[in-house]
């Protein structure tokens, strides 16, 4: 028996080791790409071919509650330098829609009834669409994106990809959680996003800035979900499973930058935290089945994809490699100045990573206040329980046109 319980501890702590250690080997392989300059971006392949389709694109805006943020996101819509899109803004339980436009492309949908769930209001746009939209992309109501967001996508989907992953970038740092925040999210795209492209491999979704072929989403929901699709949250962590079991690659496009409300404290931190915690727990069958996929396909994709689907939130893991080092003081102590180095070694590697993705020197700053930062994720995790309770719905207030965000950016 001790000896089982012996070889269950070595395995975990190698699996933890490969999690701590991958992004310390792909910030290495990163920097050698650039070092040699190897740019493998679609948008420097696409000059090589003269014929570009002009794909009709949808923009699908899942409004909950509260449409004051609508406004800055049509705005931004409206300013693309692409022009064959739609957009469709699903106002579900709003108590007042005061929104007016002219412009014939746009339309708002009111559900009779209120939805409450994001996947019924995308399924809702998708009923009523006014021409055959191939392709369409998800956006949070909060969202602002660059005028040359559309043009970017119709690229990638020129090249063939059937669903991209758009760059998602802070909105606003104004406060200390907002700015830790954002240093998650930069350190999240380089390592599930953008390291994942340059090798060829698929990139993880956001629930926001999401683009999907339309034939590719129903036949996902509709044919592999079959009565049970209206239940899932939108694109959530069981849809990006099936996702990568269906097509040969998720694209993530580095080039189209759509931006997004930071959380401004650490109350609505622990809020969302316990919803993506919950979800984690609920999405390990489905990682299980990605890996199996990938096996019985030889696709080292597919396995790749899955196996990092299982790794755990970034304070899990922290805290289970202190406790480890700890531990192994008494009972191995090579063990212990390992886990040791490999804290350090991670540490610098995640700074490093969230100073190449970002030139924010405020949250390079913010970045040594990351232990507040996990202590409300601890504290989310006691209350996991309570993930699906309406009152743990985190709000969002930041009024931002794009015209300000392109001024701070200096584009």
């Amino acid at each position: 028996m001790m000896n089982f319980i012996h070889i269950l501890v070595d395995v975990i702590e190698v699996i933890l080791a490969w999690f701590i250690l991958l992004p310390t080997v792909l910030l290495l392989i990163y920097g050698l790409i650039k070092l040699f300059r190897i740019n493998n971006s679609p948008l420097v392949k696409v000059k090589e071919n003269k014929t570009r389709k002009q794909f009709n694109i949808a923009a699908i805006i899942p409004a909950h509650t509260d449409l004051t943020l609508v406004p800055p996101l049509v705005d931004s819509l409206l300013k693309q330098t692409y022009h064959n899109f739609h957009i469709y803004i699903i106002a579900d339980n709003c108590e007042k829609v005061d929104l007016h436009y002219t412009d014939p492309r746009i339309k708002i949908l009111i559900p009779e009834k209120p939805f409450h769930n994001k996947t019924r209001s995308i399924d809702m746009a998708i009923d009523n669409f006014e021409e055959p939209h191939e392709v369409f992309v998800i956006f949070d109501s909060d969202n602002l994106v660059r005028p040359d967001y559309m043009e970017v996508l119709n690229t990638y989907f020129n090249m063939g990809y059937r669903a991209v992953q758009t760059h998602m970038l802070p909105k606003n740092t104004d406060t200390l959680y907002a700015r830790m925040d954002a240093a998650g999210n930069h350190y999240c795209n380089f390592l599930d996003r953008l390291a994942r492209m340059e090798l060829g491999l698929s990139a993880n979704i956001w629930g926001l800035g999401i683009a999907v072929e339309t034939s590719l989403y129903k036949q996902i929901l509709y044919q592999n979900f079959p009565g049970s699709f209206r239940k899932l949250g939108g694109f959530d962590k069981r849809m990006q499973a099936e996702m990568v079991k269906t097509i040969p690659q998720i694209a993530y496009a580095v080039e189209a930058v759509v931006y997004d409300e930071k959380i401004q404290n650490g109350a609505a931190l622990q809020k969302q935290r316990t919803r993506w915690i919950s979800a984690y727990f609920s999405a390990v069958p489905d990682a299980l089945t990605v890996i199996w996929k990938g096996v019985t396909t030889f696709s080292l994709d597919r396995m790749y994809f899955g196996l990092n689907l299982l790794r755990p939130p970034l304070f899990i893991m922290m805290l289970t490699a202190l406790f480890l080092c700890i531990f192994n003081i008494w009972f191995s102590p090579e063990w212990a100045v390992f886990w040791a180095a490999a804290i350090i070694v991670f540490v610098l590697t995640f700074f490093t990573i969230v100073t190449v993705m970002s030139r924010d020197a405020s949250i390079f700053k913010a970045m040594f206040f990351l232990p507040l930062f996990m202590w409300r994720q601890v504290k989310g995790l006691l209350r996991i329980s309570d993930a699906g309770k309406d009152f743990l719905r985190t709000q969002n207030t930041k009024v931002v046109y794009i015209e300000e965000m392109l001024e701070k950016q200096k584009i």
